[in-house]
């Protein structure tokens, strides 16, 4: 059996001098704008949703001034990120929850951000570890794909993968962990044609020879 914790820290010492500043790729000017940019970037990119995020902050950028458009306005801008009409409600709801229950501000504690529609385990991590500094691991199909090419989990769901990597995770790695598996998924280990050529953990990866 593979000493997982050794594993890892070897991974992320790797990662960490690929990606020296591990961060979201989503452009945001607030927490709120960050918020708003997690919730539309469900199933499809985070180029995709700069785009769109880029011209309707440019109108709309508070909670308030979101709501103040109409449903078919919001709609209209943010349908190139795809299932807008449900992204839309979610936001609508979220907002007006942000100015009854918050003060137009958004939480950084995971009880009121799951109160939040749109707002998942996936995206309430990624608020606390991109806003809040917090510890978190945002599984998405990225890290859940890399996790498991390395052999760092075997188990099915992403929740439980997370419970894997936490468990694991070097001190000095807790905050960037997610970032830096998710960056290698999204630009080295991709889904079907992994960059293996490129890569700095062939060598320790046992998907590597199977791609």
């Amino acid at each position: 059996m593979v000493n997982n914790k050794k594993l890892i820290h070897e991974v992320l010492l790797r990662l960490a001098q690929r990606f020296r500043e591990p961060g979201t790729e989503l452009i945001y000017g607030s927490n709120f704008e960050l918020l708003i940019a997690v919730i539309l970037s469900a199933r499809t990119t985070d180029a995709i949703v700069n785009r769109v995020t880029k011209k309707l902050f440019a109108i709309a950028a508070t909670p308030a001034a979101i709501l103040e458009l109409e449903t078919t306005q919001l709609e209209l801008y943010i349908k190139s990120s795809g299932f807008y009409r449900s992204k839309a409600r979610h936001i609508l709801a979220t907002c007006k929850i942000l100015l009854e229950r918050f003060n137009g501000i958004v939480p950084g504690e995971r009880e009121y951000l799951a109160m939040l529609p749109g707002v998942g385990r996936k995206t309430a991590n990624v608020i606390l570890n991109v806003a809040f500094a917090m510890p978190t691991i945002a599984v998405d199909t990225h890290v859940f794909r890399v996790a498991h090419r390395l052999a760092l989990t075997a188990r099915k769901t992403p929740e439980m993968v997370e419970q894997d990597l936490l468990k694991i995770v070097p001190k000095k790695f807790a905050r960037t962990a997610g970032m830096l598996l998710l960056l290698h998924g999204r630009h080295v280990c991709l889904a079907r044609k992994p960059r293996c050529n490129i890569c700095a953990l062939k060598d320790i990866c046992i998907f590597h020879g199977h791609a």
